[in-house]
Order: structure tokens, then sequence, then C-alpha cells
């Protein structure tokens, strides 16, 4: 008799998340934050002394959406925090990647985000609305970080993420640190918009 291969993942925390059919009750923010901080972005590939996390990323995001949607209340800052979660046990593929693994990715992130999203009292699907404005901020984020660590000419990034208005990365850098340092911010940004829902 055929076994099924294994499809969950213990976590950290002890709880084992079962990547085919995952359930709220065995998510935990912790174990979110110490993925997304030991996840590179851009497969490793920047310049810098840390590899650019994801947790690092999605703090930037949060921020580059609250000036998109300046009066974006706590909730949907949080949505924005989140929008990459589910890398913690997927990891970040890169667009090209994703786009040869094809539609059975995006299916898996699908049921990755809708159980985190309810674990932490967001809609399992957000508005649309506010899904176009959290994919802005990741794209003037991707545009940031091509230019800065990754090694990508402007031309080349307005190419990939289109241009770019510099007022909403006025005053932005791209932080690289180590990971226990990014899990730590990570956390506190989390807990303090989860206070505000």
């Amino acid at each position: 008799m055929a076994t099924q291969p294994r499809a969950w993942q213990r976590m950290l925390s002890g709880r084992r998340l079962d990547l085919l059919d995952p359930t709220p009750v065995d998510i935990e923010i912790e174990d979110i934050a110490h993925g997304l901080a030991f996840v590179a972005r851009w497969n490793g590939q920047t310049r810098g002394e840390f590899a650019y996390s994801v947790a690092e990323h999605s703090l930037l995001v949060e921020d580059i959406f609250a000036r998109i949607v300046p009066g974006a209340g706590a909730k949907w800052r949080l949505a924005a925090l989140l929008h990459d979660a589910p890398e913690y046990v997927i990891g970040d593929m890169i667009s090209p990647v994703k786009a040869a693994v094809g539609a059975d990715y995006g299916l898996l992130d699908a049921r990755l985000t809708a159980a985190i999203h309810i674990r932490f009292g967001l809609p399992a699907v957000l508005p649309v609305q506010i899904k176009k404005q959290i994919k802005r901020a990741d794209r003037v984020s991707a545009w940031m970080e091509a230019t800065r660590i990754a090694g990508f000419t402007e031309a080349e990034a307005n190419k990939f993420f289109g241009r770019q208005k510099p007022e909403l990365m006025q005053g932005l850098d791209i932080c690289l640190r180590p990971p226990l340092e990014t899990r730590a911010a990570f956390t506190a940004r989390y807990e303090a918009l989860i206070s505000e829902v």
C-alpha cells in the first residue's frame, strides 16, 4: 500500500502546518516572523553583509502602503505586513520560477494566505482595492530593492516594476540587519498593529 507523501511541516512553536490543507489554529506569528526573517529575497543575490529578508521587505511594504493609503486602518496595514506571510513555509520564489511552476504554486499560496488571514482576524480574501494597493506598495518596494541592492539599473527596474513616484520612497531605505533583529522588528510591528485591530 502506497503512503501519501508528508505534506506538513513542524514549526518551532511545535505546530504541524499541513501545507495542502492549512488551518488557522496551526499558525503562530512567532513562526511567521522567524521564518520570514531567514528567507532571502532575490534568491540571496543582493549586496550587503546580510541577506535581505522577506520580513524586512514586509516591513517596508507596510510602510509604503501607509503612504499610498494615508488613512488606512490597522487592519489593512496588518494585511500589508502579512502580504508575503505564506513564504515562511514555501519560501520566496522569484517571479520567473513561479511562472515555471505554474498554477499549483498560486493555489498553495492562496490556501496559506486564507488561513493566515483568518488566524489574524482578516478576511480570507482581501477586498480587491486593498489587494491592488498592497500590490502597488510591493512593486515600489521591489523597485527600491532592485536598484539599491540587487544590481538593476533604474531603466531595468522601470521595465520590470514600473516607474515609481519618488515621494513614495522619500526618506525610506533598504535595511540589512541580522535575522534575529529583523524577526524582533517584524514581531514588534505585528504587536503594534494587532493591538489596534
